[in-house]
């Protein structure tokens, strides 16, 4: 009865008072019976109520229990006196019903089966009325109890797969929060790297050559506008600008900052998510060249092996095997979530090797197969 539904049919409480009934037909039918006997029914009422409500807030197994022993004994201490008394244990199956496991509830409520035997046996009523006014009990207690028995474990696997779904939704909202960080980080991290390189060589050229400082500055603000669109972009759900926008973006970025670049690339049509996936590794990888490197040469490959794509970012920087950030880290989540794998190599400067297995690639045409940018 604790785990009773306690909202839109909790008025169904009280229909099931209904069957209390059972307690009016001795002092009814029985030709002997006097005003006495209309005093126990009313009193056999008056000690079952408490308990039967108390069922519904029982909160645990241990409380739950204490509350059908006690309608289980009314039952028999009041088939003494009322033959109706029997009803008790019937309340008592459909409370036990709701012990957890179903094991104890199913032993719970054979116990009561047998109580209901022992009422059959002491009843003082004569045989013919014991058949009329116990068969009854023994039979709904086994239904009753067995029906909410089947009623309880399928309340229980619905709250489980309640909690599931907000379980599934939080790490759903976590994953997200994740993906948006690294996407804000992909964005916004290289874009600034390159802006404070710009801003710091039109710093250097501002006293010296004021003509090429302003245009420093105002490839600066173009950059920053393109910016502003890529996370307008991001926010309305697009991502980045592809492979081919970004291998522009990441000349313009080497040449700001001095490294002579070689690009050698061999553009396949892919899928939108893995075009994606491989423009943010390259922005990322550049963005570590322009940051961290020191280098003065740089080399990007991106072509097609066998049934993968291949993306390979070079220095010849300081190198080494420093712990990784979240940048890098983002990038094999991201790479791994589509089935690739990301190699990074600092023994003689850095090598970065992205690979992106797909079914098919193909080349697309018109696509610059190498081209060599010296600092601007």
């Amino acid at each position: 009865m604790s785990e009773q539904p306690s909202d839109g049919t909790r008025w169904m409480r009280y229909v099931w008072l209904i069957y209390l009934g059972t307690l009016f037909f001795q002092p009814t039918f029985d030709p002997v019976a006097g005003p006495l006997d209309w005093v126990i029914v009313a009193g056999l009422i008056a000690a079952f109520l408490p308990l039967y409500f108390a069922g519904f807030r029982a909160g645990d197994d241990r409380r739950l229990i204490a509350i059908v022993g006690a309608m289980a004994a009314l039952g028999v201490a009041g088939s003494l006196l009322n033959s109706g008394a029997s009803v008790f244990v019937i309340y008592a199956a459909a409370g036990a019903a709701y012990l957890d496991p179903a094991r104890r509830a199913v032993q719970a409520i054979a116990a009561l089966v047998l109580v209901v035997g022992i009422i059959f046996l002491i009843s003082p009523v004569p045989l013919e009325w014991r058949l009329w006014a116990h068969a009854p009990a023994f039979i709904f207690t086994i239904v009753i109890g067995a029906a909410n028995v089947f009623d309880a474990e399928r309340d229980r696997a619905q709250r489980r797969l309640r909690r599931a779904d907000e379980e599934i939704e939080r790490l759903a909202t976590l994953a997200e929060r994740e993906r948006i960080a690294r996407d804000l980080h992909d964005l916004l991290g290289h874009t600034l790297s390159v802006i404070v390189v710009k801003s710091e060589l039109a710093a250097r050229l501002a006293a010296r050559e004021p003509a090429r400082a302003g245009e420093e500055m105002r490839d600066v603000e173009r950059i920053g506008r393109e910016a502003l669109s890529e996370v307008r972009a991001a926010v309305a759900g697009y991502r980045a600008q592809g492979l081919r926008g970004e291998l522009d973006g990441a000349r313009r970025a080497l040449a700001a900052a001095g490294v002579e670049s070689r690009v050698e690339a061999n553009l396949p049509a892919l899928p939108i998510a893995h075009e994606s996936a491989l423009a943010l590794a390259l922005r990322e990888s550049v963005t570590n060249v322009v940051r961290h490197a020191g280098a003065r040469h740089a080399s990007i490959r991106i072509g097609a092996e066998e049934s993968a794509v291949v993306l390979e970012v070079t220095d010849d920087g300081r190198g080494g095997s420093a712990v990784e950030g979240a940048g890098l880290t983002g990038m094999r989540e991201r790479i791994a979530a589509l089935g690739g794998s990301v190699e990074r190599d600092g023994a003689s400067g850095t090598r970065m090797r992205v690979t992106l297995p797909v079914e098919t690639v193909a080349k697309v045409a018109g696509t610059p197969a190498v081209e060599s940018v010296g600092p601007s």
